[in-house]
Parts: structure tokens; sequence; C-alpha cells
């Protein structure tokens, strides 16, 4: 029964490390550099005690022993990119949880603690734990993708106010992505990097399509069409913007309205595996003892 516990500690202290890893590599070069050179007392630099080195440098080497074939790696990274995780180095820490997750449970099926050691439950095991980062990253991709599409109507009535007051696309993208900072922090900072491609002097139209190609969301690649369209062939960007925001905003309601219908069909199964049996025995219980006792006394001998 302790084993587990011990499981989800140790899955949680690897996506843990991940997590702090994939943040730490979003930090500028110049702070890293900055923070190498100052050293305390100990002579230990600040910056190996303040993203734990050892252990992420483990985990890098073991994402480097890990296979790599290049069509898993490709997916795997996009869906790095689509939880947000844009480091250079997300991918190696990454692949180095999966195998650090792996031989952990292997060892610790393999040593007499809490069951008798067991080869084929131990390979299970590690297969298990290899695959399990996955479907987390997974799930908060789906989740980051799904706070994206929630806020994106929000941020275009934003560019539709800030095109007819005045401004500019680009001025317009900057605007939003500073107004929607604490309210949709995730699509804020996909718009933060459509603001420094274009300063890097990336072509507008590259970088919308790197927004869509970093989200993943159809809403997107729709808009994104739109504004190139848009650009090509010069019409109103606050027309155009002012439509697709009536069209993504009927198409939430519309996914509104289709989960509230498939309400009724999920109800069936926890109503006829939790709720019709308890019913049933309050209801018949009483008339089942009665009818038992009734036919007790009917046997003959009694």
């Amino acid at each position: 029964m302790l084993l587990m516990p011990v499981l989800a500690f140790l899955f949680a202290s690897l996506l843990v490390t991940a997590v702090g890893m994939a943040l730490s590599s979003r930090s500028s070069a110049a702070i890293d550099r900055r923070l190498g050179e100052v050293i305390d007392a100990s002579g230990t630099p600040l910056s190996d005690r303040a993203y734990g080195r050892s252990l992420v440098g483990a985990l890098k080497r073991m994402g480097n022993m890990a296979p790599r074939p290049v069509a898993e790696m490709s997916k795997l990274r996009q869906r790095l990119i689509a939880a947000g995780f844009r480091g250079g180095e997300a991918l190696i820490t990454f692949l180095g949880i999966r195998v650090g997750a792996a031989l952990a449970v292997f060892a610790l099926f393999m040593m007499p603690i809490f069951m008798r050691p067991n080869l084929l439950a131990a390979l299970v095991a590690c297969g298990f734990a290899y695959v399990l980062p996955g479907m987390v990253l997974a799930r908060m991709a789906k989740r980051r993708q799904h706070r994206i599409r929630l806020g994106l109507p929000d941020a275009l009535d934003l560019l539709v106010v800030s095109v007819e007051a005045g401004l500019g696309l680009d001025q317009a993208i900057q605007r939003v992505g500073a107004e929607l900072a604490f309210a949709h922090p995730d699509l804020c900072d996909e718009l933060r990097l459509i603001n420094l491609e274009l300063r890097a002097g990336k072509a507008r139209s590259e970088a919308l399509h790197n927004l869509a190609d970093r989200t993943g969301l159809d809403d997107i690649r729709a808009l994104v069409t739109m504004l190139v369209q848009t650009d090509k062939f010069g019409t109103s960007v606050a027309q155009s913007l002012r439509v697709h925001s009536d069209t993504v905003r009927t198409k939430r309601r519309q996914r509104a309205e289709e989960a509230a219908a498939k309400t009724g069909v999920k109800m069936v199964f926890p109503l006829v595996l939790c709720i019709f049996p308890a019913i049933y025995v309050v209801t018949l219980g009483p008339a089942a003892i009665k009818f038992m006792q009734v036919l007790g006394s009917m046997t003959p001998g009694k």
C-alpha cells in the first residue's frame, strides 16, 4: 500500500525539477553570466546553488543517453512548446526525466523493500514510468491550449478597439499583450513572442505563422490566415477583426452548448453504477427481507 505514495512522490519530484529547469532556461544569458560570477564565502557559485545543477546535470546526461527517433523528437518538441516550455534544454531534460523515472521505478521494484523482487512486475512498472511523463506533458499542453482558446475572444475585442483607435497592427498586438498580462498570461506570452520576433527583423506573416505553430489551435490558425490575407489584399483590418471576433464567440458558445448536451450521456454511467444500486437497496431491500421471512415461515418443519 505504501508503493503508490512513493511512486507519486517520485514522479512529482521529477516533474517539479523539469518545470524549474524550463523556467530557468527562459532567463537571459546576461543574468546567468552575472550569477555565475557571484561566489559566496564557501567558494561555491550562487548560480549552482540556485538551480541545483547537480540534479539537472544528471537528468541531462540521462537524456543524452536516451534513444531519440527523429519523428518522435519533433512531436515531443512541439508538445513541449505547446505546454509552454520553450527552453533549448527542455527536450533533453524531459528525456532525462523519462529515463530517470523508469530506472528509479525499476530499481524500486527489484529491491526487497515493500515486496519480493519480481522482474516482470519491474519491467511493467518501468514501462509505465517511462510513458507517464509524456501523458502528464500532453495534459499540460491541452490545459494551456484551453486557456489560450478562452482568452482569444477578449484579445480580439481589444485588438478591434486598438486598431480603430488608430494604432497599427504591431502596436495593437503589443498593447493587447500588455493589457492581458493578468487575465490571460499564456496568451500574453505568445503575443509578446510575436513582438520580439518582429523586433528581431522577421516578417509579420512569418511571426504570425510561428504563433499558429506554437499553439497548435485551429482558432489561432484561422486568425493568422485572416490577418495574412488582410495584409496581402489591403482590406480593413478592424472590420476583419470584428467579423472574426464574432465568429470566435459563436464557436465558443457552440462548444459550451455541445458540452452541455453531452452532460446527460456522461451522467448515465454514474447513475447506473453508483446511484441506482443504492436506490434499489433502500426501496426494495425491506420488501425483499419481508418476502424471505414469509417464505421461511411457510417452509415445512418450522
